[in-house]
């Protein structure tokens, strides 16, 4: 366990600077590059001032109901807004209806920008929390203060291959996807998502990419457009793609709100959907039967993975020691009008 002297001795600085910065203290002067690295070894060591490093929970018994119960955490994965993605909120809204079902509490609701703050990281976890759900892949060093901080964490179709998590076969939800198309009679199949940069590392992608060459259709890389997880980024590439005539029959978009997007930039230029171009996407969020037209989509028990996630944490508390895992969840197609 690191000590307020391992931050200073880190930081270049006096213990009691260390302490100011911690208790933000204005009364002495301090640089912005000093409080900086002060918060910046906060981080990197996993320090926890001792007033919060007592037990991280308690147990609740049958002949103490006024025991304190757990209480737990979640990271969201957002681009923009903190609650604009209606996918992950679903996920979020499944963990909490399992925690609250227990009587137990959320702690704290995070962004992974958010704790790119050493400042925001640190003082999250001054409260103990019994476990943490997890959205995304974080950095290395957000990751290891976590494991730091809390016994248990739960992520959310991440990479981190030494923690639980629950997710879906990016893989085969995209191979379902063209196979939906291929039936519909749809041969020139495009596919909307991910980032140019790193395109042929996504799943989706190499899903998309070897369905084509399993059912012999054609490939063409005009009809891959980058989405960068942004609407009107995505909304801009399909407007480019239109002008220089590179429409596909049908695309596959890999998420639903992009979908949802491109529906909505097909009607503004004119393009019928799905006489002229069908759009399948991915998720099945709340919005998406109400899009015009609705969207079909690969159905995920959004939902269902924050549930799962919140029971593998009380099996965790309860003593499930067990290697970690993942838990694969189904998909299926939900058809509806825009295919």
């Amino acid at each position: 366990m690191s000590t307020i002297r391992d931050v200073a001795a880190r930081a270049g600085v006096s213990a009691a600077t260390v302490s100011r910065v911690l208790n933000h203290d204005t009364k002495y002067k301090m640089t912005n590059e000093t409080i900086e690295r002060v918060w910046k070894a906060v981080a990197e060591l996993g320090y926890k001032s001792p007033t919060s490093s007592q037990m991280r929970y308690v147990h609740k018994t049958d002949t103490d109901s006024a025991v304190n119960t757990h209480k737990f955490g979640c990271i969201l994965n957002v681009q923009g807004g903190k609650y604009n993605d209606p996918y992950y909120l679903s996920i979020l809204s499944g963990f909490e209806d399992a925690v609250m079902k227990k009587g137990y509490e959320i702690s704290f609701i995070r962004t992974n920008e958010e704790l790119d703050d050493p400042k925001v990281l640190y003082n999250t976890f001054q409260d103990p929390v019994s476990g943490v759900i997890i959205m995304n892949t974080l950095e290395p060093a957000t990751f290891r203060y976590l494991k730091n901080q809390t016994p248990y964490i739960v992520g959310i179709d991440t990479d981190h291959n030494d923690i639980d998590n629950v997710a879906y076969d990016h893989y085969a939800a995209a191979f379902m996807a063209i196979r939906h198309l291929m039936d519909k009679g749809y041969k020139r199949i495009g596919f909307i998502g991910g980032f140019q940069e790193n395109m042929k590392l996504s799943r989706r992608y190499n899903g998309y990419y070897s369905a084509l060459h399993s059912f012999s259709l054609s490939y063409n890389p005009d009809w891959v457009l980058a989405s960068n997880w942004d609407e009107e980024y995505c909304a801009r590439m399909l407007r480019e793609a239109y002008k220089k005539g590179n429409l596909p029959d049908a695309y596959f978009v890999a998420s639903d709100l992009m979908a949802i997007s491109v529906l909505r930039t097909l009607f503004d230029l004119g393009v019928k959907v799905p006489e002229e171009v069908a759009v399948i996407g991915l998720s099945n969020i709340e919005i998406s039967k109400y899009s015009n037209p609705p969207l079909t989509t690969i159905s995920l028990p959004i939902r269902e993975m924050g549930r799962v996630a919140a029971r593998i944490l009380f099996d965790r508390i309860d003593g499930d020691d067990t290697p970690s895992k993942i838990v694969n969840l189904g998909a299926e197609v939900l058809q509806r009008s825009s295919t």
